[in-house]
Order: structure tokens, then C-alpha cells, then sequence
């Protein structure tokens, strides 16, 4: 065998070997990133799963008494989070109306107006936004709505401050969206003599459609588990609550109070499974939403 192929030889095997090596590290980083989310997952299996049945979702919560007896005798903790599972659909729902809308529509605004000073120091706002501490956000509700409009805690307070935290996402997805529409579709658009409007409303948001749900969905899944504005604008229901007006609670909101009670240690297990499986429905959702309209 000649030299340089000797050499040809020997350099195929380092770059073997350092193949094989690097992808060992690659697998063996991923194992360790991973681990972290498998246990956490594991352990809310194990610790929650217990509680979850049909009277979990339907009833609410237990009182002190009621939960101390239950595991003196060895039985399951009666009740469940009714109050907080409607309190967290209402809520949501509604900071969803406030929040999608004036979202989109500023998206819209800061794509079409890249260079303006008002669009800029929109953009500059909302990513600033998008940092600010979320109890911060709950006393904005509540200097806004608790004092002077419902007087008191209400689900309506809880739920601007939801819209809050969701804006920044929401108005950020929407213009990056619209950047990865092709130009030609809208010049095509203009050029048959379509009104500008319509352009927005019949061409860009239905081809971006996929990306706006997808931030939309995220703004969602982010705001379900806040709990820092909830304490500050909602405060909490024992009761199953409608009434936008009146105080109301949330899943976030039951399990800070069931960890401040030691009787309830094993519902904020399954509270806390509970929302997860909440949030990982959402995302699957979108998921699958999203692959049908691309």
C-alpha cells in the first residue's frame, strides 16, 4: 500500500472515531436535558394520579376537617377543583377575547409600518412587556380594574391581566408570521385591484393562519398556569363562580392554597397533574390544528 493511501486510511478511521464520539455526546447531552422533564413528569404521575377521578373535576375543594379525616382513616381526599377549573376556563376565555384581537391587529400594524417611530416604539413596548414580572402585571389590573371598575376582586381583573401577559407574545408571533409571507402574494393581490383591507383580511391572515394560532396557542399555554396576578385581581372562590364581577378562582390559585394547608398535600399533586395535562392537551391541539392548515 502506498503512503498516501496509508494516510487516506488513517485519517478515515480519526473521523470515524470522532464521529462515533461526537455523536455519543450528542445523545448523551440529550439524555441529560431531557431527564429533568421525565422525572418531574413521573413524579406527578405517581404523586397525582391517585386523586384524579370523575368527582375530582366535578366537586369542589374539601375543607381542613373534611380532608384530615379522609386520611386519618386512610381514604382518598373527597372533592375536587370544579371551582378552579371553571374559574381558569373563564378567565382564560375572556383575557382570549381582549388579548387576540388587539394582538393581531397591532402585529398587523408593526408589519406594515416596519419603519415608523410609533411602530418602533410599539415593538420596543411589547418586548419590554414581555419581561415585566407578572405580579407586576397583577397590580396593574388591579389599580385598573379591582379599585375603580368592579370594586373588589373579580374574574374580570384576573383576566386583563391574563390579556397582558399574553399581548406581548401574541402581537410578536403575529408580525414574524406575516415577514414570512412572500411579498408577490400580496403585489398580486394589490395589482387585481383587491381593496387594501381585504388584502389583510382574505390574503395575509388566512396564509398565516398557522403561525398566528401557534402564537396564539402559546400566549394561552402561558398564561394557565400564572398564579402571581390571579392572587392580586381574582383572589379566589370556594364556590363555583360565572359572574365576571365577583371573585373567582383558578387551578394555579387551589394549589397555593392546598399548599398552605397540610391536609391537602396530595390535591395539589393531582391539581398540579391536572393542569399539566391541561397545558400538554393545548399544545397537541395546536399541533395537530396547525398541520392540517399548512
Amino acid at each position: 500500500m502506498s503512503t498516501s493511501a496509508k494516510i487516506m486510511v488513517d485519517n478515515l478511521g480519526r473521523r470515524t472515531v470522532k464521529d462515533k464520539l461526537f455523536k455519543g455526546l450528542v445523545a448523551l447531552l440529550s439524555v441529560v436535558t431531557i431527564s429533568p422533564i421525565v422525572l418531574i413528569i413521573y413524579e406527578l404521575v405517581a404523586k397525582g394520579i391517585k386523586q384524579i377521578s370523575f368527582d375530582f373535576i366535578i366537586k369542589t375543594p374539601p375543607d381542613t376537617f373534611e380532608a384530615m379525616t379522609a386520611l386519618s382513616n386512610g381514604e382518598l381526599i373527597p372533592g375536587g377543583i370544579a371551582n378552579g377549573i371553571t374559574g381558569t376556563l373563564l378567565m382564560v376565555v375572556l383575557a382570549s377575547v381582549i388579548a387576540i384581537p388587539v394582538g393581531v391587529i397591532t402585529g398587523i400594524y408593526l408589519y406594515e409600518n416596519p419603519g415608523k417611530f410609533l411602530a418602533n416604539l410599539t415593538r420596543n413596548v411589547s418586548d419590554i412587556l414581555q419581561g415585566v414580572p407578572s405580579i407586576v402585571l397583577g397590580l396593574i389590573a388591579y389599580m385598573w380594574i379591582v379599585k375603580p371598575i368592579t370594586s373588589g376582586f373579580s374574574a374580570l381583573a384576573g383576566s386583563v391581566s391574563l390579556s397582558i401577559m399574553m399581548l406581548p407574545m401574541i402581537v410578536r408571533s403575529t408580525e414574524e408570521t406575516l415577514k414570512m409571507i412572500p411579498q408577490t402574494i400580496k403585489e398580486a393581490a394589490l395589482a387585481l385591484g383587491v381593496p387594501y383591507y381585504k388584502v389583510i383580511l382574505r390574503v395575509l391572515i388566512p396564509t398565516s393562519f398557522s403561525g398566528l394560532l401557534t402564537g396564539i396557542l402559546l400566549g394561552i399555554s402561558r398564561v394557565l398556569g400564572e398564579t402571581a396576578p390571579l392572587m392580586l385581581t381574582a383572589l379566589g372562590s370556594t364556590i363555583i363562580n360565572l359572574d365576571i364581577t365577583k371573585p373567582t378562582s383558578a387551578v394555579p390559585l387551589l394549589i397555593w392554597e392546598f399548599y398552605n394547608d397540610p391536609n391537602m398535600v396530595d390535591l395539589i399533586w393531582s391539581s398540579s397533574l391536572f393542569l399539566m395535562a391541561m397545558v400538554l392537551t393545548l399544545n397537541l391541539v395546536s399541533k395537530r390544528i396547525v398541520a392540517r392548515t399548512k
